[in-house]
C-alpha cells in the first residue's frame, strides 16, 4: 500500500502478518466479497517464503528460507486462479559413504531399475530394496488418505484412523517411535538415516522420543501432495507469495507494508486492532482478525498466557557456485546428485550421536545436514549469464542445531558450526568446495548461513523454529476447534504455522481460517 494512503476506519478481516497464510487467507476472503486488510510489519510480504538476491552485484535470486513445495494443495492453485509451477526432481536423493576403503553412495531415483541397482551396489543385495518399497509404499497409501483431509474440518483420531484404513501403517506412523520401524525393517545403517532424516527436518528429536515429535515430522514429510514428493518452485519461492500478493490485491485485498501489529482487543463479535508506522500509531476495526504468527506473538498481542517456548534445530545455507564439485564417487554425476537431496553425515548411528552430542549442549562433531541444487532443476533463478558459465546454486540444511547452542555466541558459533558442516561436505568431494564459491561484487565468497537466533531476529520466528512450535497431529484433540484454527477469542483465528496442520510452505492454515471465518458469516 502506497505510504500516503491509510486503512480505513473498519474491515471484515484484519491480517496480521503477509506471510504466505495469511496471502492465502486474504484471497479467500477478498475472492467471497469481503473487506480484507493485511498489515505486515517488513517492507515486502512473503515472509519466510520469498526469493532475494543476497550477494552484492550478482544476479541469482534464491529462495532464502524455505525452499521446496510439498503440501501446498493444488486445490489452493486452482481456487485462487495462481500463476504459480513446481517442477518434479528426477533423482529423489544422493547419500555419500566410504564402505571398506571405497568411495560409493546410494542414489535414490533415475527410475527403479536404477534405484534398485544402487541398493545392490551399496548392500550387496536386493533385500533392502524390497524393503525399501514395501515402506514407501505403505507411506503412498498413507499419503493419498490423509493428504486431502488437510483442507476440510478437523476429522477426529478415530475418523483419521478409518481413513487411513491400515493398522500396520496407523502404528508405525502414529502410535510408537519411528525409529522402532526403522529399525526393524532395514538392515543397513545408511539407508536407515536416509529414512529417519524425514523426522528431524526442523525438529530435535531422537528416532526414539517417546513424544513423537518425530513422527509427526515423518508423517508431513511423505504426505505432501498425496505422494510424498518435495518439488522446485519455479522462479523460486518467492513466485507463490508474488501470485499470492497478486491474487488477494485483485480480489480487492488491501496489503499494508511497514505495518507492525502492537495488539488486538476482542470482545468475541467486534476487535480493534492497534498497529504502528513510520509516522505513528493507528488502529483499525475488525469483524475478524486472522494471525498469521506464531502462538507466542498471538498471546503478546491479546495479552494471553503464552504458550510453552518453541526451539528451532537447524542451520540454513545458501551458496552460489561457479561450478558443481567432483565428487569421490565416480559413478555418479554430480548434477545427478546434487539434484535430489544430497546427505551428509546422516547414517543412523551419526544421527543418533549428533542428537546425543546437542543435547548434552555441544554441537555435533560431524554436523548432519542435506544439500540440494535449485538452479539444476530450475535456471530460471539465475540470470542468464551465469547460466552461460555454468554457475550453481546450493541450499544446506543442517539438523540438531538447537537454538540453545548458539545462545552464548551466535556468530562465533555460527561461524564455528559452518565450518565443520562444510567439512563434512568436502569428505566426499575430490576438490574442496571453497574451490568451487562465487564470489561478489566486493570479492567475497557467496555464502551466507542462518542460525535459528538469526531466523528468529529477522522473521520473529520463536526461536528459530521453522514450524512457529511442534508440528500436531492432523486430527482433532481437546480445544482444536472446528478447524484447527480457533482460538479462545470467537473472533481471532491463528492462521500461522502454528495452527493445527500448520508448518510448511502449504496455506493450509491460511485456507482453514478463511473457511472458518465464512462458515461463521454464514457464506
Amino acid at each position: 500500500m502506497p505510504a500516503h494512503e491509510g486503512p480505513q476506519r473498519s474491515y471484515d478481516a484484519v491480517i496480521v502478518g503477509g506471510g504466505h497464510n495469511g496471502l492465502v487467507a486474504a484471497a479467500y476472503l477478498a475472492r467471497a466479497g469481503r473487506s480484507v486488510l493485511v498489515l505486515e510489519r517488513l517492507g515486502n510480504t512473503g515472509g519466510a517464503a520469498v526469493s532475494t538476491r543476497p550477494f552484492t552485484g550478482v544476479d541469482a535470486r534464491l529462495s532464502r528460507y524455505s525452499y521446496l513445495v510439498s503440501l501446498l494443495p493444488k486445490k489452493i492453485v486452482r481456487d485462487l486462479g495462481l500463476d504459480f509451477r513446481v517442477r518434479t526432481r528426477t533423482v529423489s536423493s544422493y547419500t555419500p559413504v566410504e564402505r571398506d576403503g571405497r568411495q560409493t553412495g546410494l542414489l535414490v531415483g533415475g527410475g527403479e531399475r536404477r534405484t534398485r541397482e544402487a541398493f545392490a551396489r551399496l548392500t550387496g543385495g536386493e533385500s533392502e530394496y524390497r524393503v525399501w518399497q514395501e515402506f514407501y509404499d505403505m507411506t503412498g497409501r498413507v499419503a493419498k488418505n490423509v493428504f486431502p483431509t488437510l483442507t476440510e474440518p478437523l476429522p477426529t483420531r478415530d475418523e483419521l484412523r478409518r481413513r487411513v484404513d491400515d493398522e500396520e501403517a496407523w502404528r508405525v506412523l502414529f502410535e510408537e517411535p519411528i525409529g522402532v520401524a526403522v529399525e526393524a525393517r532395514f538392515a543397513d545403517d545408511l539407508v536407515r538415516g536416509v529414512v529417519l532424516t524425514d523426522a528431524l527436518i526442523g525438529t530435535f528429536a531422537d528416532a526414539h522420543d517417546p513424544s513423537l515429535a518425530q513422527n509427526r515430522c515423518f508423517l508431513y514429510h511423505v504426505i505432501g501432495g498425496g505422494t510424498g514428493a518435495w518439488d522446485v518452485p519455479v522462479g523460486g519461492m518467492g513466485a507463490l507469495t508474488d501470485a499470492l500478493a497478486g491474487a488477494a490485491r485483485d480480489a480487492g485485498a488491501i496489503l499494508a507494508t511497514g505495518h507492525e501489529v502492537l495488539g488486538i482487543s476482542s470482545d468475541g463479535r467486534a476487535a480493534e486492532v492497534t498497529y504502528r508506522t513510520a509516522d505513528g500509531e493507528g488502529v483499525v476495526g475488525a469483524r475478524h482478525v486472522l494471525v498469521n504468527a506464531s502462538p507466542q506473538e498471538l498471546a503478546v498481542l491479546t495479552g494471553d498466557q503464552p504458550p510453552t517456548p518453541a526451539e528451532g534445530a537447524q542451520l540454513k545455507v545458501n551458496m552460489l557456485l561457479k561450478r558443481l564439485p567432483r565428487l569421490k564417487d565416480a559413478e555418479v554425476d554430480p548434477r545427478e546428485a546434487f539434484s535430489g537431496t544430497f546427505h551428509i553425515a546422516e547414517g543412523y548411528r551419526q544421527l543418533a550421536t549428533a542428537h546425543a552430542q546437542a543435547a548434552a549442549g555441544r554441537l555435533p562433531e560431524a554436523p548432519p545436514s542435506e544439500i540440494y541444487c535449485h538452479s539444476l532443476t530450475d535456471p530460471t533463478i539465475l540470470g542468464p549469464g551465469l547460466v552461460e558459465q555454468g554457475y550453481q546454486t546450493l541450499t544446506l540444511f543442517g539438523l540438531h542445531t538447537p537454538a540453545r547452542l548458539f545462545d552464548h555466541d551466535n556468530d562465533g558459533v555460527r561461524e564455528e558450526l559452518l565450518a565443520s558442516t562444510l567439512a563434512q561436505l568436502d569428505a566426499h568431494l575430490a576438490e574442496p568446495l571453497a574451490d568451487c564459491l562465487a564470489t561478489d561484487a566486493d570479492g567475497r565468497p557467496c555464502i551466507e548461513a542462518k542460525t535459528p537466533l538469526d531466523l528468529e531476529r529477522d522473521l520473529r520466528l520463536p526461536g528459530g523454529n521453522i514450524f512457529h512450535r511442534e508440528l500436531s497431529w492432523p486430527y482433532a484433540q481437546e480445544d482444536t476447534g472446528r478447524w484447527g484454527v480457533e482460538t479462545r477469542h470467537a473472533n481471532v483465528l491463528l492462521c500461522g504455522a502454528g495452527a493445527v496442520r500448520g508448518g510448511g510452505v502449504s496455506g493450509v492454515p491460511g485456507h482453514n481460517a478463511a473457511m472458518a471465518v465464512l462458515e461463521q458469516l454464514g457464506d
